[in-house]
């Protein structure tokens, strides 16, 4: 490929990809949520009054986490997913992230989170059916950096 037709793509790929990207920033538009304490204050914030079913979501999480700065978290869900949620209820501050689903989009998430001490890690599903769903995992973290 020479040059000038390098440049003219990469000009093309640069103007159409801003309106390919639709994410919502989470924080402009529920501000609420992200200063929430406890994480029903959170989810009511996020999702208004609801009530969640305990089924179709699954957390994982190490039972014993030694390093309370990276503990490894994975969400998964057979729900076809709108968007996911991640709330702790160790740290001042409950909610952690949200993820929007493209439609048909598969949730297989991992991240890594910090929790100052032990607690529970919930993951709420807004399913496209209108229905919500969660998973909820809880852990221990080591004090001190020891798994003890």
């Amino acid at each position: 490929m020479d040059r000038r037709k390098f440049i003219s793509l990469s000009m093309v790929a640069a103007a159409v990809l801003p309106a390919s990207l639709s994410a919502v920033d989470w924080r402009a538009t529920k501000p609420d949520t992200w200063t929430a304490h406890t994480v029903a204050d959170a989810i009511k914030a996020q999702y208004g009054d609801i009530k969640p079913e305990e089924s179709g979501v699954t957390v994982k999480a190490p039972k014993v986490a030694s390093n309370g700065g990276a503990i490894p978290v994975t969400v998964k869900s057979t729900v076809d997913a709108k968007t996911v949620t991640l709330f702790q209820d160790a740290n001042p501050e409950a909610a952690v992230c949200v993820w929007d689903v493209q439609e048909g989009g598969i949730v297989d998430y991992m991240t890594k989170i910090k929790m100052k001490k032990s607690g529970t890690i919930t993951a709420i599903v807004e399913g496209r059916d209108g229905k919500f769903y969660v998973g909820t995992v809880t852990l221990e973290v080591a004090l001190g950096g020891c798994e003890g």
